[in-house]
């Protein structure tokens, strides 16, 4: 049987930067970098973050939609990607923020979880349509060692209304999600099931007291969050946490040493190092 995700992420978490690094080629970036918007321009930029960063970051976080706008081509793309980055030593998480019910949650779980090209080592799940509603994607992640991340407090405000919402139980949103998630990692001994919970909030407002899964952390950089802020802010929480950026690195690109340097320099900053 695999590692499982949780074992196998404090491992690099010890061993390289602690952080999460998104491959995020959105359309202002591949111009900036003078590539081209289109596979061949997202092949290019995957293939320099990967060669700048895999051996050194603890994850690479590829944002499927931006492969996705680009068809066919783009998918083989980030399958390509996805492979790469895992042979470099980096695990991979793959922000699809998927959530269905029934069949489909199925599907998606053998896309992101199963054999398949897309399958990285954790994928980012949308849990509005009921907790239960995942369990397909749970019970894979837990057969093959994978990992899942529950949008559970975001860094965008306008997810706040939603996630703060109490529920008839008398505890908000967010709340009753972190609660579901501690309560089938106690019953898997896997923690498998992670929360991503976005530092630019003032407060999170959630008690993780008796959450043992991983978080992974966004909002860092451009959106406002640091390093630093991101372990204040969930100071009272003993688990892994994984700080997630995107533009403060990739904005550095697109020379490998630029990209580097932008690490090593956060990195510098937080007081932290590379493992």
């Amino acid at each position: 049987m695999t590692e499982p995700y949780a074992v196998r992420l404090r491992r690099n978490l010890a061993q390289r930067a602690p952080l999460c690094v998104g491959v995020d080629p959105h359309p202002g970036l591949l111009r900036a970098w003078g590539l081209p918007v289109s596979p061949l321009g997202l092949a290019r930029f995957g293939a320099v973050v990967v060669e700048s960063l895999a051996d050194r970051v603890a994850c690479l976080k590829p944002q499927s939609a931006f492969f996705e706008a680009h068809g066919a081509a783009g998918l083989a793309v980030l399958e390509e990607i996805v492979g790469q980055a895992r042979r470099a030593g980096a695990l991979v998480i793959v922000d699809a923020k998927r959530g269905d019910i029934g069949s489909t949650m199925t599907a998606y779980a053998e896309a992101y979880l199963g054999d398949g090209p897309l399958a990285g080592d954790a994928v980012t799940l949308s849990p509005y349509l009921g907790f239960g509603a995942l369990t397909p994607a749970l019970d894979l992640a837990e057969a093959n060692g994978r990992g899942v991340y529950l949008l559970a407090r975001t860094s965008n405000l306008e997810g706040s209304a939603i996630q703060s919402a109490i529920t008839a139980s008398g505890v908000s949103v967010a709340q009753s999600l972190v609660d579901a998630a501690a309560e089938r990692n106690r019953d898997s001994g896997l923690d498998a099931v992670g929360l991503v919970l976005g530092v630019t909030q003032a407060e999170l407002g959630v008690d993780l007291s008796h959450f043992s899964g991983t978080v992974l952390a966004p909002g860092v950089g451009v959106q406002g969050g640091s390093l630093a802020g991101a372990h204040r802010l969930l100071a009272g929480f003993n688990g892994p946490i994984v700080p997630s950026l995107s533009r403060q690195i990739l904005q550095a690109g697109p020379d490998p040493a630029g990209l580097r340097a932008e690490l090593e320099r956060l990195l510098e900053q937080a007081g932290q190092t590379a493992g």
